[in-house]
């Protein structure tokens, strides 16, 4: 509200103990009743509602050991992480309650720690990834004092869970550009703690048409894709760290990453797997990464814009884009023409316009009439001949009919499967 954004939701504090609170409102779910918050639901409104409290030590750098109830609302505020997350407004009058000068740190564009800045970070390991997610969300610098104490107390992130670590990271991927962030994250130690696949990319220069070395290129890349998709913002983040495991230098040819989107892809499993994706957003995440060298020439047929189509899937061509054109812009840090890439579209819109084959169950014969028809005998046989037949009529759409295809799988398995077996 100080900064002139309109609130997407709204806590309130009191010094009403949560049981006083329950008598208040009909609706109170007890959602953090030990902690001392409620939630009320008010016209099909939830609105979060936490008594006054003063916290005790956090030996486990997560939760307080214990916490006491208070009347007095300055205390309650002195337990918060940051200046500008310490202010309060009066329902009463609208007047701002501002202890810790959390409008002047708002005014300077600064994220200050309250107090001591290494206590607030080793009572919660997560506030050194919240720091970093809001100088990033507000495009903020990190307070001098603040950002020595994120370096010095680094290590306490490794007490915090997969869980909490994944929707901080989400919530910076978020932002306009999450690339503040992930800097702070790399000049702290965070990133090679979090992520030290990504944090491998530093120094690895690409030359060519590329301005950065792969770790400023990774995060422009992450800037440039769109922000209301964090699957490609995922994508786009981790795409080429396969290059620090792929590089080899030529004198001749300079410096190349041969297959690195497969080192990049099998490294993505990991890094999701380990931050508590679910298995959808892996998938989807990883095979964006897994095809995301493709390289269109217009003299390509139509058969090879199937192929392409087959291979990446129809449902993930607009993402697949949407990643090559964050690529782009991550190779100079601006926006380029993307001619060839609209052409691309253009080609694929027309194909798909024809209806063919484009899968194994799109073609006119299944596994069974193959069997009666054409004597392919089912199990791993079987897969290899409708795979051969998918390719011959991506070439040659006319060929996909229940006539044709039982003669070309009964040549096909008789010339290069059956003399194999005999």
């Amino acid at each position: 509200m100080v900064l002139g954004y309109k609130p997407t939701d709204y806590d309130f504090a009191t010094d009403a103990e949560p049981q006083q609170v329950m008598k208040i409102f009909r609706s109170v779910i007890p959602t953090g009743i030990k902690h001392g918050t409620v939630t009320v639901i008010f016209k099909e409104h939830h609105f979060e509602v936490t008594t006054f409290r003063v916290e005790g030590t956090y030996s486990n750098a997560r939760h307080p050991d214990e916490i006491h109830f208070t009347p007095d609302l300055f205390e309650d505020l002195k337990r918060r992480d940051f200046t500008i997350n310490s202010m309060a407004v009066h329902l009463a009058d609208g007047s701002l309650v501002d202890p810790h000068e959390g409008r002047k740190d708002l005014k300077q564009k600064l994220v200050r720690a309250i107090g001591r800045p290494k206590e607030r970070f080793r009572e919660d390991g997560l506030r050194l990834l919240r720091a970093c997610r809001f100088a990033a969300q507000l495009e903020f610098t990190i307070e001098e004092h603040t950002h020595q104490a994120m370096t010095d107390t680094v290590q306490t992130i490794t007490q915090v869970s997969a869980e909490r670590i994944r929707d901080e990271l989400l919530k910076m991927l978020s932002a306009e550009q999450p690339s503040i962030g992930l800097r702070i994250m790399e000049e702290t130690g965070l990133l090679r703690l979090i992520l030290p696949e990504l944090a491998n990319c530093r120094g690895i220069e690409q030359g060519g048409f590329h301005s950065f070395d792969v770790l400023d290129h990774s995060l422009l890349s992450c800037d440039g894709a769109p922000r209301n998709n964090l699957i490609v913002r995922i994508a786009a983040l981790l795409h080429d760290i396969g290059k620090a495991t792929t590089i080899q230098s030529d004198p001749e040819t300079g410096v190349s990453f041969h297959r690195h989107e497969q080192d990049s892809e099998e490294m993505c499993h990991e890094i999701l797997k380990r931050l508590k994706f679910s298995k959808e957003e892996e998938r989807k995440v990883c095979h964006l990464i897994a095809h995301h060298m493709f390289n269109y020439q217009p003299e390509w047929s139509d058969g090879a814009v199937r192929r392409f189509i087959s291979r990446a899937g129809r449902e993930n061509l607009s993402e697949l884009f949407d990643l090559r054109i964050a690529d782009q812009y991550g190779m100079h840090g601006i926006r380029p023409r993307h001619d060839s890439l609209t052409h691309f579209r253009d080609r694929i819109q027309s194909v798909l316009s024809q209806d063919n084959a484009l899968s194994i169950k799109d073609l006119a014969v299944n596994g069974h009439i193959l069997a009666e028809e054409a004597g392919i005998p089912k199990g791993p046989d079987m897969g290899v001949v409708l795979e051969h037949l998918l390719e011959t009529v991506m070439d040659d759409p006319s060929l996909n009919t229940k006539e044709k295809l039982p003669a070309i799988a009964r040549s096909f398995y008789a010339t290069y499967m059956k003399e194999e077996k005999d």
